[in-house]
């Protein structure tokens, strides 16, 4: 493919991210009165601010330790202090790449460069984390839904969580079912024509392959569901910080659509789209615009905060480059 093919693929793609960016933008200009929004941020008490950072920072302890426990079971013995070391970085490589998908791209990057011939178990264990996060925020959501009933009113998110569910099932089935391989076979010639067929078979057997894994999975997924539910928590904590005072079981339905809008690359960071979804969610739970907005902003500069580490990481491994690595890069980006 030539750069002037690929240049023509991404310009669709890249309009339509400033169309829905704009579009984002006007919609929060429309509802939050801008010298109302920075009276709220200023207002907003350190202590819950605080308390949501200790949360999600010490999340990531747990996380590496469960992607641990994934690799284990694919035969890679990884440390833990590593593992973590690569979750930092992958949430500041997430600022800069489209949504933290980019963080996982970073984070397989890292592993298949320290483990050699494991490019299917790095790929299997990211991705299975990233189911294993979508079944906790549902099982998180339906728990939510069910104290929703006759409290308050999310109006069409409540279909879309459904959809989810239904989702995240079919994709189990298609994922872990022997009986699915037949049928998915029909579709190599369409793979194939993509060129896609080495990046499927590996996305697909590092994934079936855990079903021969299911006690590990069990643990993974209730790990996951505590690690979640903590962290939506946190979200909790910063609405409270400027003066939202909803009780933790609407922010249970909001957390698996935020995680979503997280994950899809609407736009670099999820910028705009993530607090255009905070305004209008907690719009319909009679939040006003401004502290709903910085609620969203608050959660975006959690998400800065986070990175520093990784941040840091990465500008002390590039000082102790030699001189003569930093001259093979150059030369490796050299036209």
């Amino acid at each position: 493919m030539t750069a002037a093919h690929r240049d023509r693929r991404r310009a669709p793609r890249a309009a339509l991210t400033l169309v829905l960016a704009g579009l984002c933008v006007a919609y929060i200009v429309v509802k939050i009165h801008p010298g109302q929004t920075a009276h709220v941020l200023g207002r907003a008490r350190p202590g819950p601010l605080a308390a949501a950072a200790a949360i999600w920072f010490a999340a990531v302890v747990p996380l590496a330790w469960r992607w641990q426990q994934l690799l284990r079971a694919r035969g890679v013995d990884a440390p833990l202090g590593w593992l973590v070391r690569t979750y930092l970085v992958s949430y500041a490589a997430g600022q800069v790449l489209p949504t933290s998908l980019g963080g996982d791209a970073v984070r397989i990057y890292s592993g298949t460069r320290r483990h050699r011939g494991e490019t299917e178990a790095f790929v299997g264990s990211v991705l299975m984390e990233r189911i294993l996060g979508g079944v906790a925020t549902l099982l998180l959501a339906a728990v939510g839904l069910a104290l929703a009933v006759g409290s308050f009113d999310v109006g069409p998110y409540v279909w879309v969580e459904g959809a989810l569910v239904v989702g995240t099932a079919a994709a189990a089935a298609v994922f872990f079912s022997r009986r699915m391989r037949g049928p998915l076979a029909r579709l190599l010639p369409f793979v194939r024509a993509l060129r896609a067929e080495r990046a499927a078979r590996t996305l697909y057997e590092g994934l079936h392959a855990y079903r021969r894994h299911t006690r590990v999975l069990a643990g993974a997924t209730a790990l996951t569901v505590v690690v979640q539910a903590v962290r939506i928590l946190g979200i909790w904590l910063i609405g409270r910080s400027v003066g939202v005072h909803l009780s933790p079981r609407p922010y249970y339905v909001m957390g698996p659509l935020l995680f979503l809008v997280m994950l899809i690359p609407f736009t670099v960071s999820g910028l705009a789209v993530r607090e255009a979804f905070f305004v209008n969610f907690l719009g319909q739970l009679g939040v006003g615009a401004d502290p709903a907005f910085a609620t969203g902003f608050l959660f975006f500069l959690l998400s800065v905060v986070l990175s520093l580490p990784g941040a840091a990481v990465l500008g002390a491994e590039a000082l102790r480059r030699s001189p003569k690595e930093l001259a093979a890069v150059g030369r490796t980006r050299a036209p």
